[in-house]
């Protein structure tokens, strides 16, 4: 497996990813791309993807991307669903369902917190659903619950 920073030919996979990450209990019901991805909140997550405070990493097999873990800032306006200040990027994860389940989400949430410390960033938060398993890789990461509302969490890591 091959771990890279995200360069900006790669929105179109981050997107597929936000996809994944918004769409990931496999019980729902998937509704078409176009229309998750144009959910007001959700598309705060890909537009203008590369602006300040914008980082992440993709991972690929074969040369192919099979995950990515981005992080971006956003603003107490128009807050992420992890939001825990201005100054505190929220990071997005998700791995193709294929390949799940084998390490990578973990390999890429490190290269992630990596990525940020270097770039001078303090900590990192996400949302979680409290039934999502990937809750418990975050906490094994030094992510911990700072928030509840109804279902899920917001975690924090400090970096």
């Amino acid at each position: 497996m091959n771990v890279r920073p995200v360069v900006p030919d790669d929105v179109e996979f981050l997107k597929k990813m936000l996809y994944e990450a918004a769409r990931w209990k496999p019980d729902w019901p998937r509704e078409p791309i176009e229309e998750v991805l144009a959910e007001p909140i959700v598309s705060r997550y890909h537009e203008a993807w590369g602006r300040p405070g914008d980082g992440g990493a993709i991972a690929e097999l074969d040369g192919d991307p099979v995950g990515a873990a981005w992080y971006r800032l956003f603003t107490a306006d128009a807050p992420g669903y992890g939001f825990v200040d201005e100054k505190v990027p929220e990071v997005s994860i998700a791995v193709v369902p294929l390949h799940r389940r084998k390490g990578i989400g973990h390999t890429l949430l490190r290269a992630c917190m990596v990525q940020a410390r270097e770039e001078g960033f303090q900590a990192l938060s996400l949302s979680v659903a409290v039934h999502n398993r990937s809750r418990m890789m975050y906490q094994r990461a030094g992510f911990e619950k700072v928030a509840e509302v109804g279902d899920h969490w917001t975690m924090l890591a400090n970096l």
